[in-house]
């Protein structure tokens, strides 16, 4: 019998014996029937008892059995919390299998995607992250402490914020895009943030600006310069050998002029040949190459160069991987390169030393490093070597760097400078 029926019939007899008695006693003035009734309002109350202590003690069986694994909670097929409980149970499984199958679903996310993400808790701890974080930053993030800058941002941010932060990593200095939400996930605050480097598409925003400014800068030089040039050859050519001056000397001025004019002019349309080089690179051919035999054939071509200026060469290749990249456009940069060595170390007469070499950094990132004993460069020109047409140099056209740098980023690289104590070093990296 269940319980419910069963406590429905000992009340029902408790409240009758309890008003039988009374009315016996009463109207009846019987004392055996009154006696009667009252022992079994007695043993009503006393089932009621045994019944309450009975559901109590499959009460504390049933939490015992929870707290022990066992999923009947130790009541028996028949009992009729049993049904109820197997549905409420399925239905905790159900909602647990779903909520694991989005979690894993996360996790998949968090590994496959590019974007570095990181979840700190109020104390600034790490408390998840993605491989991203690694790859991105080059080392592993416990606490806010470890990134530095972006780490007080992330601090003192108190709502949802967005902020650019630099970030070195290596030799290497990246910028990052850094997203900031708060959220109260159980009751706990944490910060989630996003990590995205944007150091490539600055780079290439540059690129086009300068790409533009020299489109238009180099049309109307170039409008203006070359009928000059023309009227002056063709003024030359109209000066009759038997034209006579009052004075001699103002012959010789006007020949001068128009030589001088026709000379200037072709020098800047020299110029602007080289001025068009950084908007019309084209795009690198790439193919698979070896970098040493890139390398060696640059050391060939200016080997009587060195000679000339005494020049030690040093080649040290400790990773020779193949790449793919444009073998051309490479050794342009590497001539370049080592042109400017030349011509810094020839300003000094101290022990010339050139160093070339092929490794990969603590990232795994493979480079070719040249290295001059030339005394550096000034903490003014590390600014400003890398814009278009600026020189330190006299009859310089600060074209090299400025095109070297281009021809690096087009390979998915980069160029850096790393001054050294009684030198410089460029380091063209791959990406």
């Amino acid at each position: 019998m269940q319980a419910q029926t069963k406590l429905a019939l000992l009340l029902a007899m408790l409240l009758a014996s309890i008003l039988g008695a009374q009315y016996a006693y009463t109207f009846w003035h019987q004392p055996a029937l009154t006696s009667g009734l009252m022992i079994a309002a007695l043993v009503s109350c006393y089932g009621i008892v045994v019944l309450f202590r009975r559901q109590s003690r499959q009460a504390q069986l049933a939490l015992k059995a929870l707290a022990n694994g066992d999923s009947s909670l130790g009541l028996a097929q028949s009992h009729p919390m049993r049904v109820q409980y197997d549905e409420v149970k399925e239905q905790i499984l159900q909602a647990r299998l779903a909520a694991e199958q989005q979690a894993q679903f996360m996790q998949t996310l968090l590994i496959h995607i590019d974007m570095a993400v990181l979840v700190f808790d109020h104390k600034g701890d790490v408390i998840e992250h993605n491989p991203a974080v690694a790859r991105l930053l080059g080392k592993a993030i416990k606490h806010t402490q470890d990134l530095e800058q972006i780490g007080l941002f992330i601090e003192e941010a108190q709502s949802n914020s967005q902020s650019t932060a630099l970030w070195q990593r290596g030799e290497q200095q990246d910028t990052l895009s850094v997203q900031l939400s708060i959220a109260t996930i159980q009751g706990q605050a944490l910060k989630i943030v996003t990590l995205q480097s944007i150091h490539e598409q600055l780079l290439h925003k540059e690129q086009q600006a300068y790409k533009r400014l020299t489109r238009v800068l180099t049309h109307e030089i170039a409008n203006s310069i070359t009928p000059l040039s023309s009227l002056a050859q063709t003024c030359t050519g109209l000066l009759p050998e038997q034209l006579s001056f009052a004075d001699q000397e103002d012959k010789e001025d006007l020949e001068l002029a128009l030589a001088t004019l026709k000379s200037r002019t072709q020098g800047l349309s020299d110029f602007i040949a080289r001025f068009r080089s950084i908007s019309n690179l084209p795009k690198p051919e790439l193919s698979v190459q070896s970098l040493a035999t890139v390398v060696e054939h640059c050391c060939t071509l200016l080997k009587h160069d060195l000679a000339q200026q005494q020049i030690h060469l040093e080649l040290q290749i400790t990773a020779d991987p193949l790449v793919m990249c444009d073998a051309r456009q490479i050794e342009q940069v590497l001539i370049n390169l080592i042109k400017n060595a030349i011509e810094a170390m020839s300003q000094g007469d101290n022990r010339k030393q050139l160093r070339l070499e092929i490794d990969k950094n603590a990232q795994g990132q493979l480079y070719i490093a040249v290295s001059d004993s030339g005394g550096g460069i000034s903490e003014r020109a590390q600014e400003m070597m890398f814009v278009p047409f600026f020189t330190t140099k006299q009859q310089g056209s600060g074209i090299g760097l400025a095109l070297s740098k281009q021809i690096m980023v087009s390979h998915g690289g980069d160029l850096i400078y790393q001054p050294l104590p009684d030198g410089a070093c460029f380091r063209c990296m791959f990406g």
